[in-house]
């Protein structure tokens, strides 16, 4: 896949604003509050699968190299030991989902809806049983599943709800103004 420069500053622009979501983080537990998936999930629907997961990536590697772009300004490989870091992994594979789906029907907004709801599925699929393994194998928490998913979900579940409707329309309205610019 060849990339022109404007994909390079589109994938850049998205990596810039998933660290500026970190730093939007209000601390509650093992698991922060931030905008990081919001602008994973956005950057789907804007940049379409392969961009968007490459956004991500870029996202994760400047983080393990060590700059602070990680929520609560941390970086470096230790972070990999941080319970929240499946999250991190599980927005990889929903940024190029969620990009996946809406690269076939884009301008249905019920399309980016059901994509945003299956990238959000995504990261919590991998983000808690990271986090699960985490806490209870690495650092002897012996935490049950109900707690593990308290801590990592139940409680994310209606902030999540308003960054799901709040990126599916600003999605919309973004994407049909670039798409009126092509």
């Amino acid at each position: 896949m060849k990339l022109s420069i404007n994909d390079i500053t589109q994938t850049g622009i998205f990596t810039a604003l998933t660290a500026i979501g970190a730093f939007i983080s209000i601390p509650v537990g093992p698991v922060p509050i931030t905008l990081q998936t919001f602008f994973v999930l956005l950057s789907g629907i804007i940049l379409g699968s392969r961009k968007a997961m490459f956004s991500q990536i870029a996202y994760i590697l400047l983080g393990l190299v060590g700059l602070p772009i990680f929520a609560g300004f941390s970086g470096g490989l230790q972070t990999i030991t941080k319970p929240s870091f499946g999250f991190l992994i599980g927005s990889v594979l929903a940024a190029y989902c969620v990009g996946k789906i809406t690269e076939k029907k884009s301008d249905s907004t019920t399309n980016m809806y059901i994509a945003v709801i299956i990238g959000t599925l995504i990261i919590y699929a991998i983000g808690i049983p990271y986090m699960y393994y985490i806490l209870n194998i690495m650092l002897s928490s012996n935490l049950h599943i109900n707690q593990i998913l308290k801590l990592g979900m139940l409680m994310f579940i209606p902030g999540d709800t308003i960054k799901a409707i709040v990126t599916v329309l600003l999605g919309s309205k973004l994407q049909g103004k670039l798409n009126k610019r092509n």
